[in-house]
C-alpha cells in the first residue's frame, strides 16, 4: 500500500514538473521570442501531455512500476 502511495507521489511530482517545463517553453516562445503559436497547436501539446500522464496512471493501476530500477547494490 505504501508502495502505491509513493508511486502516486512520484507521478504527481513528475506531472507537475513536466507541465511546468512545457508551460515555460510555450511562454518563452510566445513572449520572449515572439513566435505566434496557434491555439490548436497549444491544445495539441497539452493533449499529448495529458495522454502521457494517463499512461502513467494506467501503468500504476495495472500493477506496473513508475519508479526507476536501482542499478548496483540494493
Amino acid at each position: 500500500m505504501i508502495g502505491l502511495a509513493i508511486q502516486v507521489l512520484w507521478l504527481l511530482i513528475g506531472a507537475i514538473v513536466l507541465c511546468g517545463v512545457v508551460w515555460l517553453v510555450l511562454y518563452g516562445l510566445k513572449t520572449i521570442a515572439g513566435v505566434p503559436i496557434p491555439a490548436r497547436v497549444e491544445q495539441g501539446i497539452w493533449f499529448i501531455i495529458m495522454i502521457l500522464i494517463l499512461i502513467g496512471v494506467l501503468t500504476m493501476l495495472a500493477g506496473g512500476s513508475l519508479v526507476m530500477p536501482h542499478f548496483g547494490r540494493p
